[in-house]
């Protein structure tokens, strides 16, 4: 067992290895944790387990398809600053010191696509349409937050 004294507390790691020593049962904690944490993301940011297939390799694809747009959201946050990925003016109650989670980086995506998307140019006679385009792809991402 390891004991770790912490500011808010004592944490306990067990290890049924009794060699292993304090380094190892530490940073094996470290990595599983990373693995829950990205479980956690891609079941509460991207709803995988909740579609509503009723075939076992949709449901497998489904599952793949989460875990790619978890990755390829990891990928474009990669180089961002953390002011370009998190935007807490609307809760002055959260932690300004608090790194961006997996959601704040998706927030910052789906963002930055409507940006370009309204940016974009478009000819006089399809600008009606365009719009109502938009503003639906708008309301069903403001709807599924």
């Amino acid at each position: 067992m390891v004991i770790v004294q912490e500011t808010t507390g004592p944490q306990f790691f067990f290890c049924t290895d009794v060699d292993a020593s304090v380094k190892a049962v530490i940073e094996t904690f470290a990595d599983r944790s990373a693995i829950e944490q990205v479980f956690h993301d891609v079941k509460e940011v991207w709803g995988s387990g909740q579609q509503q297939v009723r075939n076992l390799w949709t449901n497998i694809a489904c599952w793949h398809i989460n875990l790619w747009l978890h990755t390829l959201t990891e990928l474009w946050a990669w180089s961002r600053s953390e002011e370009e990925l998190v935007h807490r003016q609307d809760s002055p109650w959260d932690d300004g010191h608090r790194r961006p989670s997996h959601a704040d980086r998706r927030k910052a995506l789906q963002a930055a696509c409507l940006e370009r998307e309204f940016s974009q140019p478009v000819p006089q006679p399809q600008m009606q349409q365009k719009f109502r385009t938009l503003l639906g792809r708008l309301l069903r991402i403001t709807l599924s937050c």
